[in-house]
């Protein structure tokens, strides 16, 4: 009988150290993913057509997502630069192209004619991406970076003219109205998010003679040589507001909207393509303000074409080979 139980004692035991270096071992790490992360997507035989505005910022995301897609083997016409908003938002919702980069607070104001935008910045992509879903539109995951508008005078004369705030635009105004001369881009001077929204938000009225209309992408030259103006309408993730040593003024009342990029797409482009969603979330996760000012400004100081730098970026970042 002692022999017996000296037996079942010695199995138990044998038994009960088992199951615990059992539970001691972990599980082997899984093995990290090799190769380049759009890999592991696969469009081939998909044929999209992507269009962007015009400005910088605008041709280097519509170039990577050109590349990007490219590298999952899909087709892609280029309507790159196809024209303002309006434009691009038209040939969107009609069917002539399948994507494109579009803000939040534009699409908000701008395409959803909403006049009072939301201060989170994820409540107001919420609300833009359930209501314009009604238009058969689908917005993707947007990038953290705000491309919010901004004035912008040179540094070396902001504390002559004594403008930190558009507030402090009133006083120059009235007592100085000469130097109170703006260029704007003609997109800005209509919409309710831009000129006339400040100037009614401000009260404020700025000079007619004293507003110069030209192409948003040579404003930060003018500014910076301040012959034709002293201040700009510029983009708040513009390279050349470093580059060339611009003052950025203070929205004190916080009147400019949130502007985070995400790409819109037809909603039956998307539904075919599900996975799209996936993918540009990875993408768009990595677009910081840092990232994208870098990006701009390789193309506006650093002479770059915008196709050469949104393919380095996806390489570096390990999208693509």
């Amino acid at each position: 009988m002692n022999r017996k139980l000296t037996l079942l004692l010695a199995v138990l035991a044998a038994l009960a150290l088992a199951v615990t270096a059992g539970a001691q071992k972990k599980p082997p790490k899984p093995k990290a993913p090799t190769g380049p992360i759009l890999a592991q997507f696969n469009f081939k035989g998909a044929t999209f057509t992507i269009g962007s505005k015009q400005f910088t910022e605008q041709l280097v995301l519509g170039q990577i997502a050109k590349a990007a897609l490219q590298a999952t083997g899909a087709s892609v016409k280029d309507q790159i630069g196809l024209g303002g908003t309006a434009a691009n938002r038209t040939a969107l919702t009609s069917g002539n192209i399948d994507m494109y980069w579009e803000y939040t607070g534009t699409g908000w104001i701008t395409h959803l004619k909403h006049t009072k935008p939301i201060a989170d910045s994820r409540e107001q992509f919420l609300a833009v991406y359930r209501e314009d879903l009604g238009n058969n539109i689908r917005w993707l995951t947007p990038a953290p970076f705000d491309n919010t508008y901004a004035f912008a005078v040179r540094k070396e004369v902001a504390a002559q003219f004594g403008v930190k705030t558009i507030s402090d635009f009133a006083r120059l105004i009235r007592t100085r109205p000469k130097d109170a001369t703006l260029c704007i881009g003609n997109e800005f001077s209509t919409r309710d998010d831009g000129l006339p929204g400040v100037e009614k938000a401000y009260g404020l009225k700025f000079p007619e003679d004293g507003l110069v209309k030209i192409e948003e992408g040579i404003i930060y030259k003018a500014v910076d040589e301040g012959k034709i103006c002293n201040f700009g309408e510029v983009f708040a993730t513009d390279g050349r507001i470093e580059g060339l040593g611009l003052t950025v003024i203070t929205d004190d009342k916080k009147f400019f909207p949130i502007y985070n990029p995400a790409l819109t797409v037809r909603l039956d482009v998307f539904r075919k393509y599900p996975r799209l969603a996936r993918m540009f979330k990875l993408i768009s996760d990595k677009l910081t303000n840092a990232e994208i000012q870098k990006l701009n400004a390789s193309v506006d100081i650093g002479g770059k074409f915008p196709e050469e730098v949104a393919k380095a970026w996806l390489k570096k970042n390990k999208f693509m080979k």
